[in-house]
């Protein structure tokens, strides 16, 4: 009976203890919520490790491509074939295939069309052309030639196989016969300007592509709707474009036949901006003006471009273009160049994009992975910014600091998603927010600083947090059009910026950084792997800080509540309480002042939240505070500024 009266009375003391700290944590805070130990669904397995690296039998699927095209000038149209070999290394039998039909968005019908909002926006369809016209589809498969079995449902093909496809390492070869014609704007993603000496088209999804087979869903068959991107295999291409004989074709890759194309004149200047660290100009605008290469007819251009997971090109008879060489790591080289009209050259403008290409690339290729086609072009036409592998579409409006800003993001891409090859249709963030975050680094390093501008995002919490915000981790096409830029690019960026700054340190975060960059290079990376790899590599349980950041749209809201001292004795020192009045929960970094003149700055993990909303702790002060900011130099997007600072009244 005594045992039971000691455990009762530990029991209503632990309770009044419970209760009275529960009674110190603000409304608007849950400790259980943010430090919740059920972060992870699923066990690793032997696809995809718990550390967040490839498991011991990870596979994916490859799809090699050949492509010829002609260009017709007169009709803006493209026709021609693709022939792709895709391989199954899946351990699954495959009795169907998809593809992706993404020119079909530009139909009246497409699904797309039938989802734009009547006020317009960056990726609704201007005017509608009929999308892929296909004459043929082809199969090959075991030996013996098929006419395929194929059904089109708006922006995806599924072809029935007449076998049944082995797992790893079964074969079909897929021809298809084709045509389009290249829409003025294309979603803000291809199309086609007119200038003062020509048309230049910039054009992309302009083949049937390979749908992706994964371990995560099976077939990834989400349409393509504008604002979510792609998702994609890894291959090797071999493309011709043939085009009039006047044009410069520039294209992911390499020219393989620049002796056929080039004029004696050009490719001696390519040569020689092929081994100089300054911009070398191959075709300037006397010769667009009053041209010297009179050549009548077509002209085929052939490139090459190896494990990659797509390829882009331009063309034009009013291209300006220059060239320089990109320095890499371990003295390997590459060529950057730039091809835009005579009305966007300038020194505050075009003439400068080789050097911006050359300046983000060699910085990227430093810091991160290495750079890994052998040509990085900017072209300059109507789509105001879009990525492809060793080629990216930039405004020809584009000028200073906006040009730069463009290049550098667009050419940010060739790490995410070109190389570590993430599902955009799903996760915009894992390619915008993890880019826009490495081109605040580049940024601030290129030219010292040249381009750099010091932003608080203090003041960005209002657009981070506004009411009814989009979350993260939503597909972009979910996310409301106006809530784009901030839950795909911004805020992603911010939250790996305080990860790097404030959580890890920039050394445990760049070492982790680049360990998921190595780990999923040319492979297919989830949210999951990322996560996992973070924490591993650094050492850190960080789910408190993924659900705050991506999973949710909790708030921050730090606040200092009071100011006492140990013995009520201001020598002995001082005893400050801060709050955390919203769910999301960071770390605290506290600048004091005391009447002597003498500060001190505080920083304070997150973990001090795992107790409840509510932490007080001790600074060494001798003589009276006279005031406390959190985060003082706004570094941390807090809701409510205002009760950041405490000053003695």
């Amino acid at each position: 009976m005594r045992v039971n009266k000691i455990f009762l009375c530990l029991f209503v003391l632990f309770s009044a203890g419970w209760q009275s700290a529960s009674a110190q944590t603000p409304a608007g805070y849950d400790q259980h919520a943010v430090f919740s130990p059920l972060f992870y669904t699923q066990n690793g397995n032997e696809f995809r490790s718990a550390s967040g690296a490839p498991g011991p039998q990870y596979w994916q699927n490859r799809a090699d491509y050949d492509i010829q095209v002609t260009l017709d000038t007169a009709r803006h149209r493209i026709s021609g074939s693709v022939q792709i070999r895709y391989t199954n290394n899946s351990p699954d039998t495959l009795p169907f295939i998809w593809l992706q039909l993404d020119q079909n968005i530009y139909r009246e019908d497409s699904r797309a069309s039938a989802t734009s909002v009547v006020t317009g926006g960056r990726f609704i369809n201007r005017s509608f052309t009929k999308g892929y016209e296909i004459s043929r589809v082809s199969l090959v498969q075991n030996g013996r030639s098929y006419e395929a079995d194929y059904q089109v449902t708006d922006t995806r093909m599924k072809i029935q196989l007449p076998q049944v496809m082995k797992a790893g390492g079964g074969a079909v070869t897929v021809k298809i016969s084709y045509a389009f014609d290249i829409p003025h704007y294309g979603t803000d993603r291809m199309g086609r300007l007119e200038t003062r000496h020509g048309w230049i088209y910039e054009i992309a999804q302009w083949y049937p592509r390979m749908a992706v087979y994964d371990d995560v869903l099976g077939w990834n068959n989400i349409p393509y709707m504008g604002a979510s991107e792609f998702y994609l295999d890894y291959g090797d291409f071999t493309y011709e474009i043939t085009a009039p004989a006047d044009m410069v074709v520039a294209g992911s890759g390499e020219l393989v036949n620049p002796s056929q194309v080039l004029s004696a004149n050009q490719a001696n200047r390519l040569a020689r901006a092929r081994v100089s660290d300054h911009t070398v100009t191959i075709r300037d605008s006397t010769e667009i003006i009053t041209p010297t290469d009179n050549r009548k007819g077509n002209l085929t251009w052939r490139f090459n471009c190896k494990n990659t997971r797509d390829v882009a090109w331009a063309a034009s008879r009013a291209f300006i273009w220059d060239a320089a060489r990109i320095n890499l790591p371990g003295g390997k080289k590459a060529l950057a160049q730039s091809v835009y009209p005579v009305e966007s050259a300038g020194l505050n403008a075009w003439s400068r994009s080789t050097e911006y290409v050359k300046g983000c690339i060699e910085l990227y290729s430093e810091k991160w992975f290495p750079y890994t086609y052998p040509v990085a072009t900017n072209v300059a036409g109507i789509v105001g910014g879009m990525e492809y592998p060793g080629i990216v579409f930039c405004s020809a409006r584009a000028r200073t600091n906006g040009l730069w800003g463009v290049t550098n993001h667009e050419f940010g891409h060739n790490w995410f998603p070109m190389i570590v090859g993430s599902n955009e249709r799903k996760y915009a963030w894992m390619d915008e927010g993890f880019n826009t975050f490495i081109n605040s680094l580049a940024t601030r390093a290129f030219n010292n600083g040249e381009y750099h501008k010091p932003q608080q995002v203090a003041k960005a919490a209002p657009n981070l947090f506004a009411p009814g915000t989009d979350g993260i981790m939503n597909t972009p096409d979910v996310i409301q059009a106006r809530q784009l830029g901030n839950m795909a690019y911004f805020k992603p960026a911010v939250a790996l910026t305080l990860l790097r700054n404030h959580v890890l340190g920039p050394e445990r975060f760049d070492e982790a950084f680049r360990a998921y960059i190595h780990r999923w290079a040319f492979r297919h990376p989830t949210p999951w792997d990322f996560f996992h790899t973070m924490e591993n590599v650094a050492g850190e349980d960080l789910g408190w800080f993924w659900r705050g950041w991506f999973l949710h749209t909790w708030k921050l809201d730090q606040a200092v509540k009071e100011v006492k001292y140990a013995d009520n004795d201001t020598t002995r020192g001082a005893l400050i309480t801060i709050e955390n009045r919203e769910q999301m929960a960071m770390p605290v970094v506290v600048a004091v002042k005391e009447s002597s003149g003498k500060t001190d700055t505080v920083k304070l993990p997150a973990e001090i939240w795992q107790r409840g909303g509510t932490w007080t702790f001790r600074v060494s002060t001798t003589t009276p505070v006279t005031e406390v900011v959190i985060d003082p130099d706004g570094d941390f997007p807090d809701i409510d500024r205002a009760n950041n600072t405490w000053i003695k009244m």
